[in-house]
């Protein structure tokens, strides 16, 4: 059994403040979105219940949405208090033993099967998630999908859970706008749509025996979409638990360029001296800023090689502080991704396919921590004499 927690409009209730003053703006008839970045895109971030009730969507156009809700209040960005709240609600999980699979903010996974003994059956493990996130959408079901359909029918007091037998007359009667929720099957939504499919249901009929069939007209996104509808999805992928080691510095005043590079040199230097990180390399490191017209700045940076020198790590950093969109009162830089120990080394006499080797292994490192787990695949030739493309070979995960 695999159990959903689902925060909605997390990112626009920590930006604007709680959900307290969401609530308040609502009663008082202003709706509200997330501004866009300076320098990005303009498209507004996730919207209230009262900007969706005039048409406002997020990722819509900011002047398709100030024309459908002229009353439309923004609000600034907050992606570094996203991540802290996020991390703060993800520990809060694992203490009660989870191994979490976190989709994006405000959404994440995980199997209960191995905490049935330890908080007395499934329901006590929901009651335990509950327990340690408030004002949570909490759903269970066989597979991630139907966990994710279950939670939006839950509400904050109520859960929902889907047993096995019922998982596929349940996800035939939910909207095809469930699709939204993965990456790879959101733009099958509007498509969809105007084809007068408006159901998983309707979906799942579309080539009844057959998922292939509907690959010829959506691609590998409409296969995974019909296996979706049909309950049929992917196994959890939990992440890996990493220390949060943290450093930041206020500036006395607004700072852009050189003394923002000097601050980041500081940063560097305590991230480094800090006794937790217990000689490991740095792979992967968040930078921050708090900007002086509002809202804070976030950029991840991935090192072409796991860091423990600090003149190439601030090298390697200060190429991003030209990515901020204004001038910042505040800076921060926290590891996301720690490498293997600063003392190994290989041997003086390597041969060069050892040498090869040792490099193909730190790259496929650095494109697993940029895409993640998945991104690194080797082709295994199963079948030669196969005329399907998909049954003469087959993906694996690659290791060195």
């Amino acid at each position: 059994m695999v159990v959903c927690v689902y925060l909605p409009r997390f990112e626009l209730v920590v930006a604007a403040g709680g959900r307290a003053e969401i609530a308040q703006q609502a009663l008082a008839g202003r709706a509200l979105a997330i501004a866009p970045l300076p320098g990005a895109e303009a498209r507004v971030g996730e919207v209230s219940g009262a900007a969706e009730a005039f048409g406002v969507r997020a990722g819509m156009i900011l002047g398709e949405a100030l024309a459908r809700c002229p009353e439309l209040g923004l609000v600034a960005a907050d992606p570094l208090g996203v991540t802290r709240v996020w991390e703060a609600v993800a520990r809060a999980l694992e203490g009660i033993g989870a191994a979490l699979e976190l989709d994006r903010p405000g959404l994440a996974y995980f199997a209960a099967d191995g905490l049935r003994g330890l908080h007395g059956g499934e329901q006590g493990v929901i009651a335990a998630a509950r327990g340690a996130v408030r004002a949570a959408r909490v759903g269970a079901g066989p597979t991630r999908f139907c966990a994710l359909a279950a939670a939006l029918d839950a509400s904050s007091r109520r859960e929902v859970v889907v047993d096995g037998k019922g998982a596929r007359r349940y996800l035939a009667a939910q909207p095809v706008e469930l699709l939204r929720f993965r990456a790879q099957t959101a733009a099958l939504v509007d498509p969809l749509r105007r084809l007068g499919v408006h159901t998983l249901g309707e979906l799942r009929a579309l080539s009844p025996g057959r998922p292939d069939a509907v690959a010829d007209r959506f691609g590998a996104a409409g296969v995974l979409a019909h296996r979706l509808a049909s309950g049929v999805d992917t196994p959890l992928c939990a992440r890996r638990v990493e220390d949060r080691l943290e450093e930041s510095l206020e500036l006395g005043e607004p700072g852009s360029g050189q003394a923002l590079e000097r601050v980041l040199g500081v940063l560097v230097d305590r991230l480094l001296a800090r006794p937790e990180r217990r000689g490991r390399t740095l792979r992967a490191a968040l930078l921050s800023a708090r900007l002086v017209e509002g809202g804070t700045w976030q950029e991840r940076v991935v090192f072409r090689q796991a860091l423990s020198d600090a003149r190439r790590m601030r090298l390697a950093l200060s190429l991003r502080l030209a990515l901020l969109p204004a001038p910042a009162d505040a800076l921060c830089l926290a590891v996301e991704r720690f490498g293997p120990p600063d003392g190994e080394q290989g041997t003086l006499l390597q041969s060069a396919r050892t040498a090869r080797l040792e490099c193909l292994r730190e790259a496929v490192s650095q494109v697993r921590t940029v895409a993640g787990p998945e991104a690194a695949l080797r082709a295994l030739c199963v079948d030669e004499d196969s005329r399907v493309p998909e049954r003469r070979v087959v993906f694996t995960p690659f290791s060195g």
